[in-house]
C-alpha cells in the first residue's frame, strides 16, 4: 500500500459531532464540538476543546458546568446549524426546535431530544492555540429508557447516532464486534454421548 505524506493536521476521525449545552434551562445555550472523548475511567473524566472566540465560552469558563449531548442522526440539521450559528444573535434552541430540560447533576440544561446527555464538571482549563480544552467530571448521565434493554443494559446501537470525518456527517453503522472479541476464547463445545 502506497501512502503520502502530509504535514500534522487535525485528522483524527471518525468523531462524536455532539451538542454541547451550558447556560441555565431559562436561558440554554448550545454549540456543536467534535473535539470531544473520554479522558479516563476511573473516575470518569472528559474533555470539550472550544475556541475562545465562541460566544458559548464565557459561560462555559465562568459556570464551569456543561452537558454533552449525543445527538441522533434525525438531528444531523440541527447540529450542523449549532456549529455554524452563534449563541450572540441566534438562539439556536427556539430556532431548531430543541427542548432544553434541567440535568440531575449540573445548573447547564439537557436536550431532551438526545438519547444520552453527560453531565459534566470542570477541573481545568488547558489553552492549546486555536482552542482551550475543559478537562471535566462526568457527575452524571441522563439515558432515554428506550435505549435499555430490559436487563437494563445501554443499547447505544439502536440511539442511531452520528459520527463526523473530515467535514462530512455519517450515521453509524454495523456493529462489528465487541471489546475483546479477538481474543476472547470460543466456547468448548460439549461432546454428545451415544445412546
Amino acid at each position: 500500500m502506497s501512502k503520502q505524506n502530509w504535514r500534522g493536521g487535525a485528522l483524527t476521525s471518525p468523531v462524536p459531532p455532539v451538542l454541547v449545552t451550558c447556560g441555565s434551562v431559562e436561558d440554554p445555550k448550545v454549540l456543536t464540538i467534535a473535539w470531544t472523548g473520554t479522558i479516563n475511567t476511573k473516575p470518569p473524566k472528559t474533555y470539550i476543546s472550544v475556541r475562545p472566540t465562541r460566544a458559548s465560552y464565557p459561560i462555559l469558563r465562568e459556570t464551569g458546568e456543561f452537558v454533552i449531548n449525543l445527538a441522533p442522526a434525525s438531528l444531523v440539521r440541527t447540529v450542523d446549524y449549532c456549529g455554524c450559528k452563534s449563541s450572540s444573535n441566534t438562539d439556536k434552541f427556539a430556532e431548531c426546535n430543541l427542548t432544553a430540560e434541567p440535568s440531575a447533576q449540573v445548573s447547564a440544561p439537557s436536550i431532551a431530544e438526545c438519547p444520552v446527555c453527560i453531565e459534566c464538571r470542570v477541573f481545568d482549563i488547558i489553552p492549546l492555540g486555536s482552542h482551550d480544552m475543559f478537562l471535566a467530571d462526568i457527575v452524571g448521565i441522563a439515558v432515554d429508557d428506550q435505549f435499555l434493554d430490559p436487563d437494563g443494559k445501554l443499547r447505544l446501537d439502536k440511539a442511531d447516532l452520528l459520527a463526523y470525518a473530515h467535514g462530512e456527517y455519517y450515521q453509524l453503522g454495523k456493529k462489528l464486534g465487541t471489546f475483546g472479541f479477538s481474543v476472547r476464547k470460543k466456547p468448548v463445545k460439549k461432546a454428545r454421548r451415544k445412546k
